[in-house]
């Protein structure tokens, strides 16, 4: 991979982690409207998929709904998962903060990836859990404690 390549991706994954800091909020002033965190949750997904549907409608790339019946069950639960995040962001931020929650959230996220990586599970390559990285585990969780505390 190219450096130009890596820097598109090192942008966009910055990016993305501004637009989930910035849904978050706007989620939980849409419960507010909806009175339900479900409710909310699933008028979040619904203009997503709309979304995601024109884009896929209108891109060049094919799509091979064939291969669909090879495909593992455990492929599926991202839907799932994303669903158990919003309604946890839409629940928590307004009670805990943004900043907590999110610190909470990248050390979840950070402590998963380790594991799921260093088995080499879900189809990843195999990355072994070393100093470094523990030592960036614990600098999240002494990151989240200290935007508790202050």
């Amino acid at each position: 991979m190219g450096k130009s390549s890596v820097a598109t991706l090192v942008l966009a994954s910055i990016l993305a982690g501004s637009a989930i800091a910035i849904q978050a909020p706007i989620n939980a002033q849409l419960r507010t409207w909806l009175a339900s965190p479900w409710a909310a949750a699933f008028a979040s997904f619904l203009v997503g998929t709309i979304a995601l549907g024109c884009i896929v409608l209108l891109s060049t790339q094919p799509v091979r709904l064939t291969a669909v019946s090879g495909a593992p069950v455990w492929v599926w639960m991202g839907g799932i998962l994303g669903a158990y995040y919003v309604v946890a962001a839409i629940v928590a931020t307004p009670r805990i903060g943004p900043a907590l929650f999110f610190g909470l959230l990248v050390t979840g996220q950070l402590v998963t990836a380790i594991f799921v990586e260093h088995f080499g599970g879900l189809g990843l390559d195999r990355h072994p859990i070393s100093a470094g990285r523990l030592l960036g585990v614990v600098l999240l969780i002494v990151g989240a404690v200290l935007i508790r505390k202050f």
